[in-house]
């Protein structure tokens, strides 16, 4: 029969239990963690009691913020976990506030941690530690390689190496979030453009043999028009549909339209309105269209790498509907053709971590075969919303992912042209 780690005989065993942790398995690790977060405490004593045994077999104590409240000197450091996490003057701090990359898409999300400061300070301190990015892989994968590839770990962790290394860094994940400039000139923009030549080398040398989903993006432009009110109506057609215009008069309002650049596109994010996105406010039951004009020096086959959903990987989500790219009825077209969904390879009904995520996410699938016309090539998405949460997905990501790869998904297609306005 179990006991409440609280009680006296829980506490006995794990003090005995770190003993043998810290002086057998890890003798040599100088910190041990021992988290404290999303627990209910009812012993005033225990985390003291614990930090006081393991400080006493060599180790120094990180915990979790938030977790318990120490004050100076009660604790050795504290990793700030979630928006609510706060560093305390006299404690080192480990900022992963926005860090967990198992929520990370593979293009945008990359964007926000490149320009971040490591807890919105420039450099490190005695009060600032440095930063952690998480994995916290709850959703089974079928491999390792998996695991690695449908979190983005190496892209992940090339970029949050460069902003942890060098410092810096131009504001921190909740003032531009994952937006990238649309000037080319802006320092912002040239400094991402700059970084992301130096990844992809990474990639085709130091990476040539792991699994790296990450291609040139900041050559993928878009337009996209503000949102209609659906009134909960996903199938709901609007003037976009009928015509691409700069603007438009609906209902008596004004839709206008407005740049965006990069392979994958938040509408909102999924921390929602605390990570800003294309639309500075987006709200419930709107459909969205975005669009550009791919330029083919050939007539050539090429692959598709494209989402609408971007399934997190510590989520228990259903795997959408056959037939359909999500449960939001989004829609893709190329030169006005209608781009099928592969089959999806899960079909369960009952929402579980123990079912491993197959092809949902378009880093475990063969790219979309599609063959490009010479000259301009039209593309045009329809992204309705209904609820930002829903019975099948907890968390919607209203976003997208769109650029056009080699057919083995190696590479980007060179030679490509992505303008909305049809600029070469």
């Amino acid at each position: 029969m179990g006991v409440d780690m609280q009680s006296k005989q829980g506490v006995e065993i794990l003090k005995n239990l770190m003993v043998e942790i810290c002086t057998d398995i890890f003798p040599d690790e100088p910190y041990f963690h021992i988290g404290t977060d999303e627990v209910q405490f009812t012993n005033p004593n225990f985390v003291p009691e614990m930090v006081a045994h393991i400080r006493g077999l060599g180790k120094k104590v990180i915990s979790w913020n938030p977790g318990w409240k120490y004050e100076v000197g009660e604790i050795d450091m504290t990793q700030l976990w979630s928006y609510r996490g706060t560093a305390q003057p006299g404690i080192p701090a480990i900022d992963s506030k926005f860090h967990y990359i198992n929520h990370f898409d593979a293009f945008a999300d990359i964007v926000a941690l490149y320009n971040s400061k490591v807890y919105n300070q420039s450099q490190g301190s005695d009060d600032l530690a440095g930063g952690i990015v998480g994995m916290w892989n709850d959703r089974l994968l079928p491999d390792d390689k998996q695991i690695v590839l449908q979190n983005n770990f190496y892209p992940s962790m090339l970029t949050f190496a460069e902003r942890s290394w060098l410092g810096g860094g131009t504001e921190y994940f909740d003032k531009n979030g994952t937006n990238l400039p649309t000037d080319e000139n802006d320092e912002t923009f040239k400094n991402f453009v700059d970084f992301e030549d130096r990844m992809l080398w990474h990639k085709n040398h130091t990476f040539a043999n792991e699994p790296f989903a990450y291609v040139k993006q900041t050559n993928v432009r878009w337009r996209i028009i503000d949102a209609f009110p659906n009134e909960g109506d996903l199938l709901k057609s609007f003037p976009p549909e009928e015509e691409i215009l700069d603007s438009y008069t609906y209902d008596g309002n004004q839709y206008a339209s407005r740049e965006a650049v990069g392979a994958a596109i938040y509408l909102r994010h999924v921390w929602g309105a605390t990570i800003p996105t294309f639309y500075p406010e987006p709200k419930e039951n709107h459909t969205a269209y975005a669009y550009t004009n791919v330029y083919s020096p050939k007539e050539q086959t090429v692959g598709l790498w494209v989402n609408t959903q971007d399934y997190s990987r510590s989520e228990a989500d259903l795997p959408p509907p056959q037939g359909k790219w999500d449960y939001r009825e989004s829609r893709i077209f190329i030169n006005d053709t209608e781009i099928t969904p592969p089959v999806w390879e899960n079909t369960h009904t009952e929402k579980t971590n123990e079912i491993t995520l197959k092809n949902e996410n378009f880093q475990a699938r063969e790219p979309v075969s599609i063959t490009l016309n010479k000259g301009w090539n039209k593309i045009f998405l329809k992204l309705p919303i209904g609820k930002f949460s829903s019975p099948e997905v907890r968390l919607q990501k209203w976003m997208f992912t769109f650029v056009f790869v080699t057919p083995d998904g190696k590479n980007a297609v060179e030679g490509l042209i992505y303008s909305p306005d049809k600029v070469k």
